[in-house]
């Protein structure tokens, strides 16, 4: 493909987006609440677009059909999983949101030190998220980079790649916060589920139909059909990827706060059930698209390279294939804006606004604002390693987030639970996921994912029972969230 094509179409997305982001604002975003949670006004439709634009980026038409690419169709076990731990949501939205609207929360961190009763809590499981999303954010900015060589076959270096997406997302989350974002993330997921749904039913089409597309797989790569297959998908490899991904919608933060925004109960059900259905068309493609570039493309040197190939060949009509890679872009960046708002959110209001005496409401938004290049430039110099394999990276990420898990179950489940509990759990084991994921000793074979799941659950458990739980808090915010559960369920 020309770099003339490429780049106009890049500035054709540039230009409708930032039209739509402007077009969003409502109103001065004048305070955390606003400029972060739109003031808890998200409708339903924009609410699921935005849900599936912030989570499927480019770790799906990049990552997931790189993993297919390299092993195969426990991929697609592995994304199902996921979607089964969407379930989650459906559980713990309602009491996340009912805490919001009661409590006035902005960040789920904010809710768990209110709820412990300490200070701490929030401080260090703040710093906990940015450890661990940063790098979340880098693969993001990574897909794009190897998404822009591989449709011009290096005429766009991965670096201007990279610093295009770092710009954008910074100006996305500047110009009306969270609304601006989620705007643009529904113009986003539009794009995308309908333009990978056509580019993958042409490609199937010119493959040889169903028929001759799953024919082919069976006959020439029946290893790709199977599990563990190629032996890339054995079972503590399938633990280590899938356990980290069930979880993924209550223990990473950019995907919990937004719990806190739709505009009622109703509106938080639309989210959920508009995600489900997304995601599992969705999934379908990026697998599919995996196969297809097995088929095609067979001994690729890098797995990440199977859908930046596949849209360069002559199997996706030139139009199309740019549609897509613009598609898949701007669901890399709706990430990416998502998570510098939410790690700006974190950090002002639950480490400075933790730390800082004179700290208020103006002026947490304030240094909320000034964080967002900051955490952006951190994700950029992280991309620049260029490391391999978007999808595994995602998980790793996912999987120091776990840490969190027990804490969130024990907010809304276990008067017992401590401040001590919680603090112990995530520095010891997210000292412990660090350890593995920098050093690549898995103890025992065994991947980061479970162990931190295990450990932190096990931690919290045992030294909540041996210090003293926040009776007083514990009782009345259950009582609360409780209340609020019975009279849905009544109401029903």
């Amino acid at each position: 493909m020309s770099m003339q094509m490429v780049w106009l179409g890049i500035a054709i997305y540039i230009i409708i987006a930032i039209v739509v982001a402007f077009l969003s604002r409502s109103g001065k975003q004048t305070t955390m609440e606003s400029y972060f949670l739109g003031d808890r006004k998200l409708g339903g439709f924009v609410s699921a677009l935005s849900y599936s634009a912030t989570t499927y980026s480019a770790f799906m038409l990049v990552g997931l059909a790189g993993l297919t690419y390299a092993g195969g169709v426990g991929a697609l076990g592995f994304e199902l999983i996921y979607l089964m731990g969407v379930s989650l949501v459906a559980f713990f939205g309602p009491r996340f949101w009912f805490a919001g609207k009661k409590y006035g929360y902005v960040t789920p961190y904010e809710m768990l030190g209110d709820r412990y009763q300490s200070k701490s809590v929030s401080v260090i499981i703040a710093f906990a998220s940015c450890i661990f999303l940063i790098p979340y954010s880098a693969v993001q900015l990574s897909g794009i980079g190897y998404l822009l060589v591989g449709m011009t076959d290096g005429g766009i270096t991965y670096t201007t790649g990279v610093l295009i997406a770092t710009i954008l997302a910074i100006i996305f989350s500047y110009v009306a916060g969270i609304r601006s974002v989620a705007w643009t993330d529904s113009l986003q997921a539009l794009f995308m589920i309908i333009t990978a749904t056509t580019v993958v039913l042409i490609i199937i089409y010119r493959l040889g139909g169903f028929a001759g597309f799953f024919g082919t797989l069976e006959s020439e790569m029946p290893d790709l059909l199977t599990v563990p297959g190629n032996g890339y998908f054995n079972i503590w490899t399938f633990l280590g990827l899938t356990i980290p991904w069930f979880f993924f919608s209550i223990s990473n933060p950019q995907v919990s706060q937004r719990m806190f925004m739709p505009n009622s109960l109703g509106g938080l059900r639309k989210m959920i059930m508009g995600f489900m259905f997304f995601g599992f068309i969705y999934t379908l493609v990026a697998v599919i698209w995996g196969f297809s570039s097995a088929i095609a493309f067979p001994g690729l040197e890098t797995a990440d390279l199977a859908t930046p190939t596949l849209l360069a060949s002559d199997l996706v009509p030139p139009v199309l294939a740019l549609i897509v890679m613009i598609g898949i872009m701007a669901a890399a960046i709706s990430t990416i804006d998502s998570i510098l708002l939410t790690l700006s959110s974190v950090f002002a209001r639950d480490v400075f606004g933790n730390v800082s005496k004179g700290s208020n409401d103006k002026l947490q938004l304030l240094v909320g604002k000034i964080v967002i290049p900051v955490i952006a430039v951190l994700a950029y110099l992280f991309a620049q390693m260029e490391m391999n394999l978007i999808a595994v990276l995602s998980v790793a990420s996912s999987a120091g987030l776990l840490v969190t898990v027990p804490a969130l179950f024990g907010t809304f489940f276990w008067k017992r639970g401590t401040a001590a509990g919680v603090n112990a759990s995530v520095i010891v084991t997210g000292l412990l996921v660090i350890y593995i994921e920098l050093s690549g000793n898995k103890p025992f074979g065994i991947a980061s994912g479970i162990w931190a799941i295990t450990l932190s659950t096990i931690i919290f458990i045992i030294v909540s029972l041996m210090t003293k739980a926040p009776k007083e808090k514990a009782n009345e915010f259950l009582s609360s969230i409780n209340s609020e559960m019975k009279s849905v369920y009544k109401n029903r």
